[in-house]
């Protein structure tokens, strides 16, 4: 996922965006490159990835990472990126590919994966108005699936491959990876004690949750009883509470009301 696309809408040379153009393309067994792109990745993933993989696994999310994924210095020059640990063998294979039977998450993948063969830009500077997404294809030359048949167009892509939600939830993201890119924990270089919790919200939701248990931090705000059911019960509620919370301490940002 790209953002902050610039005000005069450049796009790298060669990129176009797909509008409501249609594409062709289609991945099933029969296709003579099948699985193929699930092999030596630099697979991101985003918080709402691990969340739904590791509920798909029954494995809680410290083990999840502790698994299947390696830390990395991506994009952002000040705060970690996670990245899908590939199998260690000789096409270095998604942990999670049957050769026979493909992706053995396939409902649970991640945004990336559900994404292919297309890639998103979101412009967070538009002109005027809310931020605006582009789709492009992608281009590479092993994948036969764009010779396939089958034609879509983006919304139709969207909606059957489920990204609506993965769309919004990794748009929550990137709202904060803007925020950690200005370096809001000046001072105390890499690992400090605010970036360690920043990950801990963002990548390792059930520790967070005892966190949240051990200090009481839900009665220290003003939340409804609806939304402090929610935190207390579903992940993705308490992934935008400690999104809330982190720029609330980190910028002091009014997102949350103490009591």
């Amino acid at each position: 996922m790209k953002n902050n696309m610039t005000e005069t809408k450049k796009f790298p040379e060669g990129m176009v965006p797909l509008g409501n153009s249609p594409f062709r393309f289609a991945c099933h067994p029969g296709v003579s490159c099948f699985t193929r792109c699930c092999r030596k990745l630099e697979l991101f993933l985003y918080p709402y990835d691990i969340i739904r993989l590791k509920k798909r696994l029954n494995i809680s999310s410290e083990e999840f990472l502790n698994a299947y994924t390696g830390v990395v210095q991506g994009a952002n020059p000040f705060f970690p990126s996670v990245i899908m640990r590939m199998q260690d063998n000789e096409e270095h294979t998604c942990p999670f590919l049957d050769p026979e039977k493909g992706c053995l998450v396939y409902e649970d993948r991640p945004s990336a994966c559900r994404t292919y063969p297309l890639e998103r830009a979101v412009d967070r500077n538009p002109e005027r108005g809310a931020p605006q997404e582009y789709y492009f294809m992608t281009s590479h030359e092993y994948c036969k699936g764009h010779a396939e048949e089958k034609e879509w167009r983006v919304r139709e892509w969207l909606r059957d491959q489920q990204l609506v939600y993965y769309n919004a939830m990794d748009d929550l993201w990137a709202e904060m990876d803007t925020l950690f890119a200005r370096n809001p924990w000046k001072g105390e270089g890499a690992a400090g004690p605010k970036q360690l919790l920043a990950f801990m919200i963002c990548y390792n939701i059930d520790r967070f949750r005892q966190y949240v248990n051990d200090h009481d931090l839900l009665a220290q705000f003003r939340l409804d009883k609806p939304k402090r059911r929610a935190i207390e019960s579903d992940d993705e509620s308490l992934l935008k509470f400690g999104f809330d919370w982190l720029k609330l301490i980190l910028t002091g940002q009014p997102t949350l009301q103490r009591k």
